[in-house]
């Protein structure tokens, strides 16, 4: 658990400088600086989608995903429940910057295989990378929502703590073909929430969220019945 430790410790410091940071950044600089980041989550977002896209064995199932995701989640109404949260943390518009920060920091290959590659072979190069690159993130968005943005790090230990854990007992399941299309719906998420930050489409993403466990349950359904 080294590996995740530092991850989530690299986002407190971060957030506690970006934090500090905010009082001498002018609010068009804070702008810039955001502007900067929903370009580069986008950036990020089209980046997993496209490199994971032409590896896809189920070319649809990012499709059915995204609508059976999203129907659950209207249903559950994740995004109106994560607003009232984050309105109890702070008066600011801190759900906006939490779901972006949830979704960069947990959606991501080295967020997903780092912990999976530390349960199994003790390796935790991939998490102190992410560590590295969660750090900057957090301190951008720190500097424009507020201290709030260290709760993402107790939310990330406890994603990454799962993994890790699950990884122990369920590793030989954990495919390449599951990685996939994990990515695939997760770059559709990423790009989902930079839209939010670049004010282009406001899309409640969190309503979206259940779509990263639907390629689970079809993959795993399809493996036990020796089905592709």
């Amino acid at each position: 658990m080294l590996g995740t430790i530092t991850n989530c410790g690299a986002i407190l410091a971060g957030s506690i400088i970006g934090t500090t940071l905010h009082k001498g950044i002018k609010e068009q600089y804070q702008q810039t600086m955001m502007n900067g980041l929903g370009l580069a989550a986008l950036a990020l977002g089209i980046g997993n989608f496209a490199k994971a896209m032409p590896k896809s064995q189920y070319p649809v199932l990012f499709i059915f995903s995204m609508a059976a995701g999203g129907l659950i989640g209207a249903i559950l109404d994740l995004d109106t429940k994560f607003q009232k949260l984050a309105k109890k943390v702070s008066k600011g518009n801190l759900a906006q910057g939490l779901t972006t920060a949830v979704l960069l920091f947990c959606i991501g290959t080295l967020s997903i295989l780092g912990p999976i590659e530390s349960a199994l072979k003790g390796d935790n190069t991939l998490l102190f990378t992410n560590a590295m690159l969660d750090g900057v993130t957090s301190m951008v968005l720190a500097s424009n929502f507020g201290i709030g943005i260290a709760l993402s790090a107790g939310i990330l230990f406890l994603w990454q703590g799962s993994i890790y854990l699950l990884a122990q007992y369920i590793g030989e399941f954990i495919t390449q073909d599951l990685m996939t299309e994990i990515s695939i719906v997760g770059g559709i998420l990423i790009m989902s929430s930079a839209l939010g930050i670049l004010n282009l489409k406001n899309i409640k993403t969190l309503n979206l969220l259940p779509a990263l466990f639907i390629p689970a349950i079809y993959v795993g359904i399809t493996s036990l019945l020796g089905i592709r």
